[in-house]
C-alpha cells in the first residue's frame, strides 16, 4: 500500500521548506512566500495527492475547509461536468473539499440547496451551470464568499463575480480559420434566439466578416436548434437542390450535435467533407467531435478553465488576496467579470475552398 504523502514530500519536490508549504496551504502565503514558490507548492500538493489535516485546519483558522458548490443539471448531463472537475482541482491543491448539490432544472430548489450547504458551514458557495445563462442569485449566496461559473446574475447591477466563456471571440475565431481556407461563403446553423451563447456566437460571425470585408448574407445564418436531427434539417435546407455554384462551401455550426447532422445531410446528398463541403463544430463534445468521421474541425468550450478560475476567485476572496491570473477582467459595478477564451481544434473536417 503506498504510502499517503506529507508536507515534506511536497516541500521537497517543490524545492522549498517545509514552513513554506504550510503556510500556503494554510492560506498565509501571500506576504510571506513568492508567487513562484506559491505555484510551485501547490503544483506539487496537486500531483501527490496531497492535502492538510482538515480538522487541523478548520480548529486553527475557524474555516471548515469545505466548498460548496451548486449546479442546475451538471452532475446529471453529460455535458459541463469539466467545470467542477476544474474547481475540484484547485480545491483540492489548496486543501480544500467540495460538496456537490444538483437540483435537476428545478430553480425552485436552489434556496433550499443554498441553505442545506450552508448549514454544513462551508466557507464559501459556486453555482455552476450547463450552458452559459443568466441566474437568479439565491440570497444565500450573499452570506459567504460566492462566485458563479459558466452563469451570470441576471440583474442590471451584478452582486457576484462571473467567469464564463468568451463567446464572441469564439464565433470570431472559429468564423476566421475558415475565411483563412479560402472561404468566402459560409452559412451559419446557430443554434436557438433563447440562448444567450447564440447570439453572441454570431457577433463573433459577423465580426470576423467585417473585418475580412466580406458581406454577410443573411440567409446564410438560421437559428436552427441544437441537435443532431436540427442540424440534418438546416443543412438539407442549404445544399439540397441547390446547384454547386449557389451552395455554400463551409457550414459553421453552434454546436457538435448540429455538426453531426451536417455531416449526414452531406453523406445523404453524395457530398464529401472537406473536400465538397467544409463543416465546423463548436464545444469539443468528448467522444463525438474526436471520434466522428472525418474529425471534427471545432471550438473548445474552455470548461475546466472556467471552473478553475472561478475556484481559484472565490479561494483567493476567502484567503484575503483578490489578484486573478490568466483571463480578461472588466468591472461591472461591485463585480468582475472573467472571461475565459475558447480554443480552436483543427481535425479533418474543415479544408481548402474547393474549386468550382
Amino acid at each position: 500500500m503506498n504510502r499517503k504523502a506529507t508536507a515534506l514530500d511536497v516541500a521537497k519536490r517543490a524545492g522549498v521548506s517545509r514552513s513554506a508549504v504550510s503556510l500556503v496551504l494554510n492560506g498565509r502565503g501571500d506576504g510571506n512566500v513568492a508567487k513562484e514558490s506559491q505555484d510551485r507548492i501547490r503544483q506539487a500538493a496537486l500531483e501527490l495527492n496531497y492535502s492538510p489535516n482538515a480538522i487541523a485546519l478548520s480548529l486553527r483558522n475557524q474555516r471548515s475547509r469545505v466548498i460548496g458548490i451548486l449546479s442546475d443539471e451538471v452532475v446529471v448531463s453529460p455535458f459541463d461536468g469539466n467545470i467542477i472537475g476544474g474547481a475540484d482541482d484547485v480545491a483540492r491543491s489548496r486543501g480544500f473539499v467540495t460538496v456537490v448539490m444538483d437540483t435537476e432544472r428545478d430553480a425552485a430548489r436552489d434556496a433550499s440547496a443554498i441553505e442545506t450547504l450552508l448549514d454544513r458551514q462551508v466557507d464559501g458557495l459556486m453555482y455552476v451551470t450547463v450552458g452559459l445563462k443568466p441566474i437568479e442569485i439565491p440570497h444565500g449566496m450573499l452570506r459567504v464568499p460566492s462566485v458563479l461559473a459558466n452563469c451570470y446574475d441576471d440583474q442590471p447591477e451584478p452582486q457576484l463575480h462571473h467567469v464564463i466563456p468568451d463567446e464572441v471571440a469564439g464565433g470570431r475565431e472559429a468564423t476566421e480559420h475558415l475565411l483563412e481556407l479560402g472561404h468566402r461563403d459560409i452559412a451559419l446553423l446557430a443554434g436557438l434566439e433563447d440562448s444567450p451563447a447564440a447570439p453572441l456566437r454570431v457577433q463573433g460571425y459577423r465580426d470576423a466578416h467585417a473585418a475580412a470585408e466580406i458581406p454577410v448574407g443573411e440567409d446564410r445564418i438560421f437559428m436552427a436548434g441544437w441537435d443532431i436531427d436540427a442540424g440534418f434539417r438546416g443543412a438539407m435546407k442549404l445544399l439540397d437542390g441547390v446547384s454547386p455554384a449557389d451552395r455554400p462551401t463551409a457550414i459553421m455550426c453552434a454546436n457538435d450535435r448540429l455538426a453531426v447532422g451536417v455531416t449526414l445531410a452531406a453523406a445523404r446528398l453524395g457530398l464529401s467533407v472537406p473536400e465538397d463541403l467544409s463543416v465546423m463544430g463548436y464545444d469539443d463534445e468528448t467522444r463525438i467531435a474526436d471520434t466522428m468521421v472525418p474529425a471534427l474541425t471545432t471550438m473548445a468550450l474552455p470548461l475546466r478553465e472556467i471552473g478553475r478560475a472561478a475556484m481559484t476567485t472565490l479561494l483567493d476572496a476567502l484567503e484575503g488576496t483578490d489578484e486573478i491570473e490568466g483571463a480578461d477582467e472588466t468591472e461591472k459595478g461591485t463585480a468582475v467579470e472573467t472571461m475565459v477564451p475558447c480554443r480552436l481544434v483543427v481535425r479533418e473536417s474543415t479544408g481548402p475552398v474547393p474549386k468550382r
